[in-house]
């Protein structure tokens, strides 16, 4: 594998040798240091819950919309193909992608801006998926002992989001798919929603990237493929990632940020918020969690770990009396 690298990976691509990790291990005879890493996550019990975990609409009725789980695959496929085809390390790729929201709250977007307020208002802490998405890896995961990934891993998936760039194009390549996948994907959950019709999509980014989702995503893969060769970075070019991002602001406006996401919000906020104040105030009914965890952290722990569902039935279960569950 050294040998096939240096012989056919791009030379500004991530090598797999040598493996620098926190605990220093022997290396596989059959996997790469990224293709343990991958397997690590994929068997990992946060990676389970993503299944449980909605992307915009909160507990969904039907069985077609996005979860965080479909979304991290998407994403992975997504930049799996970018990254063969610019000569990339795929399983660098692979793994940071399969990572990268890990730690993401339930009940989508509205839950990670709900669950940052409530710890603002009781403790003065802030919290961020991407931060929570190490966490998980290098501490919460395996009872306490963390998965010991190797650092460009841990880099891609702290950094795939907020002010820091990765420090691999591995790791920047995900950041920006990462994107791609979600604005594409929420588009055709919203159109089945009904909270928008074809007809509100702005037309001319809809002309230049395509009608459908698999046209755009083909229209904006071939567009990083064919720019960051040339500019030797992850980059687009400035007529299609301009598109993108006018589409992506046509979503916070009317779908992620809209009425009927709106609508949802003070539910969203108001449970979050409760479960923050009960475990405040009732330590006790928080499970052990890691070593050297003060309480604040348990409770973000356990609550960002949390699928919709159990976080929905935790709340009933706590804030109705008893009389009305029956």
């Amino acid at each position: 594998m050294r040998a096939w690298e240096g012989e056919y990976l791009w030379e500004r691509a991530t090598p797999s040798y040598p493996a620098i990790r926190r605990e220093p291990e022997p290396d596989s005879a059959i996997r790469t240091p990224f293709q343990r890493d991958r397997d690590r996550v994929v068997h990992s019990k946060a990676f389970r819950r993503l299944k449980h975990k909605t992307q915009v609409f909160i507990a969904p009725e039907g069985d077609h919309y996005q979860t965080r789980l479909t979304h991290t695959l998407e994403t992975c496929g997504i930049a799996r193909t970018v990254a063969r085809a610019l000569g990339l390390n795929e399983d660098l790729t692979e793994a940071i992608g399969l990572g990268h929201d890990l730690g993401h709250p339930p009940f989508g977007h509205i839950g990670e801006e709900a669950l940052d307020e409530a710890l603002r208002e009781r403790a003065g802490r802030s919290f961020r998926h991407n931060r929570q998405s190490l966490r998980v890896v290098d501490v919460l995961e395996r009872d306490g002992r963390g998965l010991n990934l190797t650092e460009a891993v841990r880099d891609g998936i702290l950094n795939h989001t907020g002010s820091e760039q990765p420090a691999t194009l591995e790791g920047r390549l995900v950041r920006l798919v990462d994107r791609i996948a979600y604005i594409n994907h929420d588009i055709d959950d919203a159109l089945r929603a009904g909270v928008i019709v074809p007809d509100d999509l702005p037309a001319a980014e809809i002309e230049l990237l395509g009608p459908t989702g698999a046209k755009r995503i083909d229209r904006l893969a071939t567009d990083l493929v064919e720019r960051s060769r040339e500019a030797g970075d992850i980059v687009q070019s400035e007529e299609v990632g301009g598109a993108m991002l006018r589409l992506r602001k046509f979503m916070f406006e009317r779908v992620y940020l809209g009425a009927a996401a709106r609508s949802e919000h003070e539910r969203v906020h108001r449970t979050l918020r409760g479960l923050v104040d009960h475990y405040s105030e009732h330590p006790e009914d928080v499970p052990e969690g890691a070593a050297g965890a003060d309480q604040i952290q348990r409770i973000t722990d356990y609550i960002a770990g949390m699928t919709d569902r159990f976080c929905i039935a935790t709340f009933k279960r706590l804030a109705l009396p008893e009389e009305s569950r029956l």
